[in-house]
């Protein structure tokens, strides 16, 4: 049985069915195996003012990047503060705590998870404390600042950023940032696995084999493997993306634009999102 698209409205962050990790954290589920999702759950969390998510580790990687306000994040006593669009790294079984440390201004996290099953375990345990502005040889984790990423155009008016990948430490899953000029657009194209992509400013149109959707405000579609689909920015303004893939690096099948616009069947493509 083919799958198809999951669409989360980023306006359920203010809604009663998100759920408490602690004391001012709460979190928004945008994909996940429950949904419909595979190897690949991401999240919005909300830290209000001085709120802490306290040590736990997970049996699979995370990676966190900012998206409002900043963030401590602490690894084995490490402690890192991250800043919007930094992308931070934790390999499975590596204990982290995560804060905000402004005292007047919630901040929002953007979580991807190697899992379509999420799960956390409390650590309790003590660790040396030290600073970092940068991750090094002795650290599992990897950072890597949004600031002095490398910048491509993956498509005329549309630039991107590679945040985390196999290549710069991640396992299991691969992300970035994407900014679309107005009237700008990829090709319609797919994926050899889940894709998740939360429209982080402006407004956008999903396009998925043949349906439109019009997303924006932390709005975020997770497409499943082999669907056709591509993101349109038909408004005035830019619109930016993070997007997330199940798996180690990137990876972009470009196939006719008829596949996305629903004039072309599925079953040419001779491929199935089971």
């Amino acid at each position: 049985m083919n799958r198809t698209e999951i669409l989360t409205r980023g306006t359920g962050l203010d809604g009663e069915n998100i759920l408490a990790l602690a004391e001012g954290v709460r979190t928004l589920v945008l994909a996940t195996g429950a949904m419909g999702s595979r190897g690949l759950t991401t999240a919005l969390t909300r830290f209000q003012p001085g709120a802490t998510l306290p040590y736990h580790k997970h049996a699979f990687s995370e990676v966190i990047v900012v998206l409002e306000g900043e963030a401590d994040v602490t690894v084995e006593g490490r402690t890192y503060r991250v800043t919007p669009f930094d992308a931070l790294h934790l390999p499975q079984g590596t204990a982290h705590t995560v804060c905000n440390p402004q005292q007047t201004q919630p901040a929002l996290l953007h979580s991807s998870f190697a899992a379509d099953v999420p799960t956390r375990e409390a650590v309790a345990a003590t660790f040396p404390a030290s600073q970092r502005i940068a991750t090094g040889p002795d650290c599992p984790e990897s950072l890597v600042r949004f600031a002095t990423s490398a910048v491509y155009e993956l498509a005329p008016q549309s630039m991107f950023r590679d945040l985390f990948a196999k290549r710069f430490g991640s396992q299991g899953i691969c992300g970035g940032y994407g900014v679309f000029a107005p009237g700008s657009s990829l090709p319609c194209h797919i994926h050899g696995y889940d894709e998740s992509i939360t429209i982080v400013e402006g407004t956008a149109i999903c396009q998925v084999a043949g349906k439109e959707y019009e997303v924006g405000g932390y709005d975020t579609a997770c497409i499943p493997t082999g669907r056709p689909h591509r993101f349109l920015n038909r408004s005035q303004k830019p619109m930016a993306m993070v997007w997330v893939y199940a798996g180690d690096e990137p990876d972009r099948t470009i196939i006719d634009s008829g596949y996305c616009e629903g004039l072309r069947p599925m079953a040419e493509l001779g491929v199935a999102s089971t």
